[in-house]
């Protein structure tokens, strides 16, 4: 079997554009993949292109092989766009070459470990601005099934934080946590916007609240700075979105950093690479919970992979635009805050393109500093 071809795909979805390929075979056989990086649209499909002389003309199940011959063409081998692009053609091969065997995508990976998948919920916030319009979400967010919730609550504060945002932040934790009872776990995302001194203190102040954990507390770009924030946080600390690659998780993972490491698996390059950082992480005893902001293919892709880790912890699950449904055959079952794993051969998902072009795709403006997500 050899690849002949592939399309991208590039879907306004809210905050970004989804990106996704469709992989041709000779045989007929096609796979989906995902290659969504918030704001960096065009860089992306512009990624895809320059792969293709390495990817026409392949053999789809050498997975292994055509991750590594992709990766050792690129010359920016940390960055994102490129990774991502990568990552959306070896899920594609997963997804080919499962379906080739009859066999779903998890058991390319050593089998399933569970049954269900632990996740938690993002994006259900809506435009709350105050304690209560924070409550009101979290309690229908519960309503919903939703069992563990994250959101950003500092609004525009970087680097450090005032006394008036600080009391805020307290109220809002207050009002949510009130709202939603002890049984439901908090998660803070504080999207790598503090030093280390104001997010020890910023932990302090979080800790009576009991949260699950605190996401990317510092500035990524230091990987010291997250390892002293794990050592002296009295609220666990999760990182590692803005890690590319199987490499930079090396330092984090060997300094014993985080409490839960976050790859993202189309930032990392892909399914293999994504379970590689979890045989690294499990040699140190650190859980796993991707990183999963992304759409439909990249949730499935991750799915499988998480399925097969014993250290996995929780999957991050996006409440999306209304119209994923529509764009996807995406039909995830989930049971008291877990999500199923699937049977079906490959990733058991497609994208219909069709649909897809009725939502093209839109510069986007980066906001991440609002509080809004």
């Amino acid at each position: 079997m050899k690849i002949v071809d592939y399309t991208t795909y590039a879907v306004f979805a809210g905050y970004r554009n989804l990106i996704f390929v469709k992989v041709f075979t000779d045989e007929g056989i096609y796979g989906v993949g995902e290659a969504t990086v918030e704001w960096k649209t065009n860089a992306v499909l512009g990624a895809f292109e320059d792969l293709r002389p390495y990817v026409i003309g392949a053999d789809p199940g050498r997975i292994e092989w055509l991750f590594f011959e992709c990766f050792r063409q690129s010359y920016w081998r940390t960055d994102p766009c490129t990774l991502s692009a990568i990552a959306a053609l070896e899920t594609a091969c997963v997804d080919i070459t499962g379906k080739a065997y009859q066999i779903p995508a998890y058991q390319l990976f050593g089998g399933k470990v569970r049954d269900r998948i632990r996740i938690y919920t993002n994006g259900w916030t809506g435009n709350a601005k105050t304690p209560v319009e924070y409550a009101e979400r979290a309690k229908r967010a519960v309503e919903r099934g939703a069992k563990a919730l994250k959101w950003d609550f500092f609004g525009m504060s970087y680097l450090t934080i005032t006394p008036e945002a600080m009391d805020r932040a307290i109220k809002v934790m207050a009002a949510v946590r009130e709202a939603v009872g002890p049984e439901v776990d908090l998660l803070i995302e504080a999207h790598g916007r503090f030093n280390l001194h104001t997010a020890l203190k910023v932990a302090k102040e979080m800790a009576p609240f009991k949260p699950f954990f605190m996401e990317e507390p510092v500035i990524p770009d230091i990987v010291e700075d997250t390892v002293e924030m794990h050592k002296y946080s009295p609220v666990p600390v999760a990182a590692g979105e803005r890690l590319f690659g199987k490499a930079m998780f090396r330092e984090l993972i060997h300094k014993n950093g985080v409490d839960y490491a976050q790859p993202d698996l189309l930032h990392v390059g892909g399914m293999n690479e994504l379970k590689k950082i979890s045989i690294m992480a499990e040699v140190q005893n650190i859980q796993i919970a991707p990183h999963n902001p992304g759409g439909p293919v990249a949730t499935a892709a991750t799915l499988h992979v998480c399925a097969t880790m014993p250290n996995f912890e929780s999957l991050e699950m996006l409440r999306d635009v209304p119209y994923r449904s529509e764009i996807s055959t995406e039909k995830l079952v989930i049971e008291d805050g877990y999500l199923l794993v699937p049977d079906t051969p490959g990733l058991g998902i497609d994208i219909l393109p069709e649909e897809c072009a009725k939502y093209p795709m839109r510069v986007t403006p980066q906001n991440l500093f609002s509080g809004a997500f």
